[in-house]
Formats: structure tokens, C-alpha cells, sequence
């Protein structure tokens, strides 16, 4: 059954968000297949290569100390122990030298450190926010998490979403809170994580996703990965198609 869901946008301006019941035994089957391909040895090391410059390294400790988070920056910008880059390059010529990674993710508190140590790298700092990993503090200490973390120099924000206002169907109130964190992040980018673990169905992450990406979302990713049962390859096959179907009505990018 096809349900709409309506979230007001703006003053009098509402939109619906299709609440259409995900096919969950063709995305788990279809996740399958994926891991049952064969890829020839070169292929996969062009993928590797890809999935390393895609890669958030991240420190997200109680025990985090400055000098913790410099050693996780030298390791973004060396992903690889120079003895393996030398026996890649044997193997073959057409591969490249490993690429840095894409960012490195810290408590708004490191922020500054991350900076210092990544500079003139290229590579994102990103901080997590809004009360990580549960998000159970108000508003207003989240915006002043957020706004504490873009003025250190962080350029992409990690949020979560309020899952006892979405289990409660306060869908609007989920909405709003992304749109103002958004804000609060003026030019960094903001990754919206579901914590899909906690959604309870495929159906759930679907409508999360549509939610964050409406709400102005940069990224949607999958989990904190501080709870069990988070990130799996049926999950994101879910939140990719919501990608693909938000770019073909919007023409937005969103990443994952």
C-alpha cells in the first residue's frame, strides 16, 4: 500500500514524501549478488584504490588525545606502509601511488588539531555533532556544537537524527531540526547519519533518507557504528535508490 507523508517546507508550502513498502527480499537478494561476482585481480585494485580516496578515517574515543588524532592524519595522508606502495608498483606499472583518503573525522574538541596537521593536504576535516552518538541534548547545544566545530575549520559536519521523534512519527519535527543544522553549518557540508540499525525496516531507512536529502543533506550515511546490527550492504542498497530517485526528480547530487 502506498502511503503520502506531507512535510511543510516552508510557510504554506508542503510537499509529500512517497511512503511505498521497499521489496526486502530483492534488496537482500540483490545485495547477494554482489558478493558473488568475480573481478579480476587489476579491477580490484583500481576498486581499492577508489575506496580509499572515499574513506572518512575516523577517531571517535573517550581516550582521543591531540597527539592520537595526528597520528590518524599522517595515516590519512599515507594510507599505506611505503614498503607495500613499492610492491604495488611492481606489480604494476599502470597503478598509481595510494591516494590520500577523503577526510578525517573528530569530536568538535580536535578539530583544530586535525586542521593543523592536514594542512595544504586537501583532505576534509569533518566533526561529528549534535550530540553524538545518541543526539539526546537540545537544540540549541546541538547548534552551538555545530557552530563550535565550523569556526575550529571543520568542513563537513556529521549529525544524527532524532529516532525517538521519527519512531514517534514526529516526522516534521525530524525534518526541521536537519534544515536548522544545516544552517548552522553555513558553507561546510552536512552528512545526516540514520543510524539504520535503529529504524526497524527497510521501509523506515527509505523514508529517513527522503527526509534527510529533502531537509538539505549533503550525505546520508548509515551509521554511528557505536550500535550492533548497523551498516549492511541491503541497507545501502535502499538508501542508494532513494539517492537515485531524489537526483531524478531534483537534480540534486546527494552522496552516501
Amino acid at each position: 500500500m502506498r502511503e503520502k507523508i506531507f512535510i511543510q517546507k516552508a510557510k504554506g508550502h508542503y510537499i509529500s514524501l512517497p511512503f511505498a513498502p521497499v521489496d526486502e527480499v530483492g534488496a537482500i537478494e540483490r545485495a547477494h549478488f554482489f558478493t558473488c561476482r568475480s573481478i579480476k585481480k587489476e579491477s580490484k585494485l583500481w576498486a581499492l584504490y577508489m575506496i580509499i580516496s572515499m574513506l572518512d578515517l575516523t577517531t571517535l574515543e573517550g581516550a582521543d588525545t591531540d597527539d592520537r588524532v595526528r597520528q590518524l592524519c599522517a595515516k590519512a595522508i599515507y594510507p599505506a606502509p611505503s614498503l607495500l606502495c613499492e610492491e604495488m608498483r611492481d606489480y604494476s606499472s599502470s597503478i598509481g601511488p595510494i591516494p590520500q583518503v577523503a577526510a578525517v573525522c573528530v569530536y568538535p574538541n580536535r578539530v583544530r588539531v586535525a586542521v593543523e596537521s592536514l594542512k595544504g593536504t586537501g583532505i576534509q576535516v569533518a566533526s561529528v555533532a549534535t550530540g553524538f552518538p545518541a543526539g539526546q541534548i537540545s537544540l540549541d547545544i546541538k547548534l552551538q556544537e555545530v557552530k563550535q566545530a565550523v569556526k575550529a575549520g571543520a568542513t563537513e559536519i556529521d549529525m544524527v537524527i532524532d529516532r525517538g521523534a521519527f519512531h514517534e512519527g514526529r516526522y516534521q519535527d525530524v525534518f526541521n531540526e536537519i534544515v536548522a543544522i544545516k544552517n548552522a553549518c553555513d558553507k561546510a557540508h552536512l552528512k545526516v547519519i540514520l543510524e539504520t540499525g535503529e529504524l526497524g525496516s527497510f521501509d523506515k531507512v527509505r523514508l529517513a533518507s527522503n527526509i534527510a536529502m529533502e531537509a538539505g543533506g549533503d550525505f546520508i550515511k548509515t551509521s554511528t557504528g557505536k550500535i550492533d546490527s548497523a551498516a549492511s550492504l541491503p541497507v545501502t542498497l535502499v538508501m542508494l535508490q532513494a539517492i537515485a530517485d531524489y537526483y531524478e526528480k531534483t537534480g540534486r547530487k546527494v552522496g552516501i
